[in-house]
């Protein structure tokens, strides 16, 4: 069963590749630099990216909660239907009304589903757009003191491969974060004592994040999603903990003094 992996440069992408390959899967990335090119951009190459993918792991750019995600979500679960695909892992993300629309749209499309909601992955500090933020000591951003269950994107690639490659998770939605909420100057101060150096959180305005953001070089149209995000999501309706890991693997999740410390060990990783 071949598997195609929308994403397959980003955070979770790359690791459910990785753990597609060490099973001896066969498994295709999708992203504007693979051959075929999969570009959510450019719906005329997605039939190419699609053929003989009997299986599909799906991640949105830039995020399932921006306007036009449900056009292309529906586009894409027809021509799935349509090329032969059985199976489809949607990411998704909690609390955001139109990636919960996506999820329907997959939901009413024929295959066999499964969908991964996530709370703010753990390697936004490591990975992402706050890795600059981190190095540099401060973390200034719109988030107050509202709490997130932040999940590492392993355990997000552990429940994605678990579900395109076992039985009996189709028809799950399943609901993952860490196993404890930590607001960001909590995060900070779990990354300073595991980097051994002062990392410091600074609640800022979002027009403050905003003109920090473009300075730094962050794309516009990313500045204006983040902004969104951070007052759509972080308004406390996301400050609780699920055991959705637990319910997909049996196990528990990882907790986020364990993924500083790993990057502490290794800062490459």
């Amino acid at each position: 069963m071949t598997t195609l992996v929308l994403g397959g440069t980003g955070k979770t992408g790359r690791r459910v590749i990785d753990r597609l390959t060490a099973l001896g899967r066969p498994v295709r990335s999708g992203s504007r630099s693979s051959s075929p090119a999969f570009d959510w951009a450019d719906l005329d190459g997605w039939p190419a990216a699609l053929q003989g993918a009997e299986s599909m792991y799906v991640t949105y750019y830039p995020d399932l909660a921006v306007p036009g995600s449900q056009a292309d979500i529906r586009a894409l679960t027809e021509l799935a239907v349509e090329s032969g695909v059985r199976r489809m892992v949607l990411l998704s993300g909690r609390g955001e009304p139109e990636a919960q629309a996506c999820e329907r749209i997959v939901q009413e499309s024929g295959l066999e589903w499964t969908i991964v909601r996530c709370a703010w992955f753990m390697q936004n500090f490591n990975e992402g757009y706050l890795l600059d933020a981190v190095q540099a000591g401060v973390i200034a951003l719109p988030a107050g003191d509202v709490a997130e269950p932040f999940v590492d994107a392993d355990d997000i690639a552990d429940v994605a491969v678990a579900a395109l490659t076992r039985d009996g998770h189709a028809g799950r939605v399943y609901e993952l974060t860490g196993p404890r909420l930590l607001t960001f100057a909590d995060a900070a101060a779990e990354l300073s004592a595991a980097l051994g150096r002062p990392v410091e959180y600074v609640p800022v305005k979002p027009e403050e994040f905003a003109a920090g953001a473009a300075a730094a070089g962050v794309p516009a149209e990313d500045i204006e999603m983040l902004n969104a995000l951070f007052a759509e999501v972080l308004d406390g309706r996301n400050a609780y903990v699920v055991d959705g890991v637990r319910e997909a693997l049996g196990r528990p999740a990882r907790d986020f003094a364990a993924f500083a410390r790993e990057w502490a060990r290794d800062p490459r990783g």
